[in-house]
């Protein structure tokens, strides 16, 4: 049993990571982060779900870059084959549902 205080995480990079769970494959991570990521794809689907702060998430559909701006409590579900890039606005606080190995 864990009891995770994710407002006081904090890693010593951006996107350090707390390995919460791995369930058949699946991982669960809590990421800390006041950098943005790169553009990737991930093996499979992935949910990604502000904790604390805000994040603008760029993504490419029908090949054409959108953006929103996720606030605390939004979740963004990137399907199969979704090209994605965070951009944290201040320190963030993400819990990142995905395949093991994804990046």
């Amino acid at each position: 049993m864990k009891i995770i205080r994710s407002r006081t995480f904090t890693a010593d990079r951006p996107w350090g990571a707390l390995d919460i769970a791995c369930m058949n494959g699946i991982t669960t991570r809590l990421h800390w982060t006041d950098q943005p990521y790169r553009w990737h794809v991930n093996d499979g689907e992935e949910v990604f779900a502000v904790l604390d702060g805000r994040v603008e998430m760029r993504y490419r559909e029908n090949g054409e870059e959108r953006s929103t701006v996720l606030e605390t409590g939004d979740v963004f579900h990137a399907t199969v084959g979704t090209e994605h890039v965070a951009h944290p606005i201040g320190v963030a606080r993400i819990l990142v549902v995905e395949q093991a190995g994804s990046v």
